[in-house]
């Protein structure tokens, strides 16, 4: 259970499930026109999920001092398992993860694909060595590498299928992937920055620079309840623009995306304990699942 807890299994289990959810409710029951059979998407999400999880253990690694602090009781490298052993898995996860995506860009006939999988790898490992500690530029980093999980999706299903006949439909739904990508880049940004909030005494004791110890927890509380309105905006202009005529698509972004995130806007109002960032936090990530899970919502158009 240590071992799958350093590699944050849950969060691995929603890339593989948001990966396959992007080819099976969105793309295959339109027929769009794809590079990768079963095989393919398992090897594309065994590679993403094996670069991502060496990600949580290398940022596990240089964050025991902190963890220590603000999380004693899940701390992992170092009490269950050995630093030595966490690098061992990081190498291990790496290789096999970049080697993966190696195969499969060149299955795809797209070599240069594989520079994705070694520029991710090496953005995951600056950024727990070093860019977690800067103001705010980890924290976008970080979120641009989660909307990366979706998009790659998109770069290995539709471009290397792309003709003059298909191109209009290839990147229509491209497009609807990105749409995707830049919700999972705000909320996992929001996030972040809640995260800090809540890890602020570990983090000022670590040396490191977040918004929250750069500006103060008061102010930065105020920025991020600010940002919060941003989703706000963008979900409810895209359902009144695009899912007003699907009664059961509007419901469902109602009941389980915005009333969330407004949920989370007004308690972000009053949040001031370690406890309050940390509820947020978790409504957040919800707010992100059932976002993901809306591709759900394109099937069953197609199947009503």
């Amino acid at each position: 259970m240590n071992f799958l807890n350093l590699i944050r299994w849950k969060n691995l289990l929603m890339i593989a499930l948001v990966q396959l959810l992007i080819k099976y409710a969105l793309l295959e029951p339109f027929g769009v026109q794809t590079s990768l059979d079963t095989l393919g998407i398992t090897l594309l999400i065994v590679a993403t999920i094996c670069i991502a999880a060496a990600g949580n253990i290398i940022n596990d690694i240089y964050d025991v001092e902190t963890d220590f602090i603000n999380k004693p009781d899940k701390l992992i490298v170092g009490k269950s398992i050995s630093e030595k052993t966490a690098y061992n898995l990081f190498i291990l996860f790496n290789v096999l993860g970049v080697g993966v995506g190696f195969y499969l860009s060149y299955s795809v006939g797209r070599n240069a694909f594989f520079s994705l999988f070694v520029i991710i790898s090496a953005l995951l490992y600056v950024y727990a060595t070093y860019l977690k500690q800067t103001l705010l530029i980890g924290n976008i980093v970080i979120s641009v590498l989660v909307a990366l999980s979706l998009i790659i999706v998109g770069i290995f299903e539709l471009l290397p299928a792309i003709n003059n006949t298909n191109q209009q439909t290839q990147l229509t739904f491209f497009k609807i992937i990105f749409d995707y990508a830049v919700f999972a880049f705000i909320i996992n940004l929001l996030r972040e920055i809640t995260k800090d909030l809540e890890d602020i005494n570990g983090d000022y004791k670590a040396g490191m620079n977040t918004l929250p110890i750069a500006i103060g927890s008061e102010r930065a509380t105020k920025v991020l309840f600010a940002l919060s309105f941003i989703p706000l905006f963008l979900v409810g202009s895209y359902v009144i623009n695009s899912l007003y005529k699907n009664e059961l698509a509007v419901i469902y972004f109602i009941i389980f995306i915005i009333g969330p995130l407004l949920y989370s806007t007004i308690k972000l109002f009053s949040a001031i304990t370690k406890k309050d960032f940390h509820h947020i936090s978790i409504v957040l990530k919800l707010v992100m699942f059932f976002g993901m899970l809306s591709l759900l919502l394109y099937f069953y158009s197609m199947n009503k």
